[in-house]
């Protein structure tokens, strides 16, 4: 029976809510191994010993290695780019390509980004992995595009404006045949933006 008159304080009852202090030292650790890992699988051994927690502390929130390593990347993808801010289409075209331009040439996601990418060539899981993070990007630039109904032609092709994009950006990025430039994305948004609006012009 409880007592009135006890005022012990007590720690309230979280169940399964994470505790985001752990939630976020995951995450981080998830970033900064896949960062030095120099290509090295990273594993949820090496997960949890990084953010001094325990293994079943991780799978009790995420349910496979894959599934942390996304959360980790889509939140880094989205601290780095930020929501379009409703501008003209060219200016939010300009804004993202730039955001994610200069993410890519941040050494610490730069890295996690190689690691990742040597990973995925030689494990099927972490391909899979990396063609889910893709599309995220790709939906989060094709919803940029949407939200722009009244700039674009009736007949754009969103999706061929979303590989070309991301084609330069791959290309450049693995490759490094040239920078990913500020004068490159301001150069490729407004040619995206201009194809966007020209869809349906006709001689």
């Amino acid at each position: 029976m409880t007592n009135p008159d006890d005022d012990t304080p007590r720690r309230a009852h979280t169940g399964r809510r994470r505790n985001e202090d752990a939630r976020r030292a995951i995450l981080d650790a998830v970033l900064v191994l896949l960062a030095e890992s120099g290509g090295a699988p990273v594993t949820i051994d090496t997960i949890a010993r990084a953010a001094g927690v325990g293994k079943q502390t991780i799978y009790r929130w995420w349910p496979s290695k894959g599934a942390v390593l996304l959360e980790a990347l889509i939140g880094l993808a989205g601290d780095v780019v930020s929501p379009p801010r409703g501008d003209t289409l060219r200016a939010d075209l300009t804004s993202f390509v730039t955001a994610t331009f200069r993410g890519a040439r941040a050494e610490s996601t730069a890295a996690v980004l190689r690691s990742l990418v040597r990973e995925a060539a030689r494990d099927p899981h972490a391909a899979d992995l990396v063609r889910t993070f893709t599309e995220t990007r790709r939906d989060a630039l094709r919803a940029l595009l949407a939200g722009h109904p009244d700039e674009l032609a009736p007949d754009a092709d969103l999706d061929l404006i979303v590989d070309q994009m991301y084609g330069l950006f791959w290309y450049r990025f693995l490759l490094a045949h040239r920078p990913l430039s500020d004068e490159a994305a301001a150069a490729l948004g407004a040619a995206l933006a201009a194809q966007a609006g020209a869809g349906s012009a006709r001689p």
